[in-house]
């Protein structure tokens, strides 16, 4: 049965999760003010799946159970599917201008879903049922999950095996009768703190000697030898203080952890690859192109609320009018729409897996990724240019409200007389909040290194790109090869 938003919050209080934010263990972490925000934009995608308007989006017939379940817990059955995904994050990102976290299990799920099938065909395992019993355990609970790909890695030019410290990568340190266990940690992982189970994946391409370093099981997340540490963010004290204003977007965030595996049990039902090194990077790279194909949805929302946030300033400003200023509101327009087309394009153009699951065009979501390593700087850019310094020089928000210089403050930071001071303080620091990082993870900086910065985006573009076909088709047209006859 689908949760609702207050079922989710009252999930999480079961959990016994182990969490340190600001150098001290959380007890009550569901309400701590620094975090609460985030597990706010979690929570909207119950709240969508049980809105009439919404609902459509976000939920899909089970491919496992053909029960109803909520669509980031779905394996996807068609290009439609794929589409559908793609819109219904923008619409996350419109709802939370935020990163809102969810869609890193969504993706591992399916990335994983088809992995198994093609591991058990190739070395006679049975991966892929242990993996469809576990998804219908997800799926009827309706929990959230957090997928773990992303090692500390250590030494960079060093593989798995060859590190002088061998954690840097999670590994498996014992093989039992009753299951494995594994040791390491992941860095950056997005909603790990607010989901109910993690699904650990290897994070690149491994050799003969990195055997136990390929391997993917789901933890729950408060199992024992679990420690996670909650990452800083920009200005994140500013949740301390009494107010709402300076936090900018006070009800919603995103979050990251460090999550630290210390020798922790994983019975064999929740192993799904242990040691099947010619599929570690399979995994990877599918990943890899549903997270790509993510980010043409959650980023042009957040985008459209940037956007409208310029809009707003810029008419609070006295200026909306200018020429200028509407050209560059269309740049922004045009930026966002070009992330949004990229990810349906490779929506459309995806394909069945084997296992019958359906994955985006590879090319073109690292086509899209790449673009979102960039367009969101330009936007940022583009919003602080229009938005004027008043952006990063408010005072805060006990000064606006001080009995002797709040006064002073409402006279002279108003823009148009007819917008109270108040609103154009709200929406500076808006912009404020979606550009410098306070509504985490940063706008721009996870555009950047969000599902691989974009070396790797290139390095995949390069691969799929059939050079040799386009090299043919010059050859053909120049009359080094034999020309087509358009007669013939």
């Amino acid at each position: 049965m689908l949760m609702t938003a207050e079922d989710y919050m009252d999930s999480l209080r079961q959990c016994r999760l182990n969490i340190y934010l600001l150098g001290e263990k959380v007890e009550n972490w569901v309400d701590h003010p620094i975090i609460r925000p985030s597990i706010n934009a979690m929570a909207m995608t119950y709240k969508l799946a049980r809105e009439p308007e919404s609902e459509a989006l976000a939920t899909a017939d089970s491919m496992v159970s053909g029960k109803k379940a909520n669509k980031f817990n779905s394996l996807f059955q068609s290009t439609g599917d794929l589409v559908t995904k793609v819109k219904l994050q923008r619409l996350m990102g419109q709802r939370t201008a935020c990163c809102f976290q969810r869609c890193v299990g969504m993706d591992a799920i399916n990335a994983v879903f088809s992995t198994t099938w093609e591991t058990d065909q190739q070395h006679n395992t049975e991966y892929h049922q242990r993996f469809r019993e576990w998804l219908k355990h997800v799926e009827e609970k309706d929990l959230c999950i957090s997928g773990a790909m992303t090692d500390v890695k250590g030494h960079r030019g060093l593989a798995p095996s060859q590190q002088a410290d061998p954690d840097m990568f999670v590994h498996i340190i014992e093989r039992r009768n009753d299951g494995i266990v594994v040791r390491g940690a992941k860095a950056h992982q997005t909603g790990a703190a607010n989901s109910h189970e993690m699904l650990i994946m290897p994070t690149l391409r491994m050799r003969e000697a990195d055997k136990d370093y390929a391997v993917c099981c789901a933890i729950p997340s408060d199992s024992d030898g679990i420690t996670m540490v909650y990452g800083r963010q920009s200005c994140d004290t500013r949740k301390l203080e009494d107010g709402d204003i300076d936090v900018g977007n006070y009800g919603f965030g995103g979050q990251e952890v460090l999550i630290i595996l210390d020798d922790v049990f994983v019975p064999w039902d929740r192993v799904f690859m242990c040691g099947e090194i010619d599929f570690s990077a399979v995994l990877v790279e599918r990943f890899a192109s549903y997270h790509r194909q993510s980010y043409g949805g959650c980023k042009a929302g957040i985008g459209d609320v940037l956007i409208g946030a310029t809009a707003s300033i810029a008419d609070y400003n006295g200026v909306r009018q200018a020429s200028h200023i509407r050209d560059k509101l269309s740049e922004m327009v045009h930026l966002v729409e070009t992330i949004h087309s990229c990810g349906l394009a490779c929506s459309y153009e995806g394909r069945q897996m084997m296992a019958g699951n359906y994955q985006p065009d590879t090319l073109l979501a690292n086509v899209c990724k790449l673009n979102v390593t960039r367009f969101p700087y330009e936007l940022c850019r583009l919003a602080e240019d229009i938005a004027g310094g008043l952006l990063v020089t408010t005072p805060s928000e006990k000064d606006f409200r001080h009995p002797v210089i709040g006064p002073y403050i409402d006279k002279y930071l108003k823009g148009d007389p007819e917008v109270p001071t108040e609103s154009r303080y709200r929406m500076l620091t808006l912009l404020h909040a979606m550009s410098t990082g306070l509504v985490a993870p940063s706008y721009r900086t996870e555009s950047m290194h969000g599902a691989g910065s974009p070396q790797a985006q290139k390095i995949m573009i390069e691969r799929e790109s059939d050079m040799e076909n386009k090299q043919k088709l010059a050859r053909t047209i120049a009359g080094i090869d034999k020309r087509e006859d358009v007669l013939a």
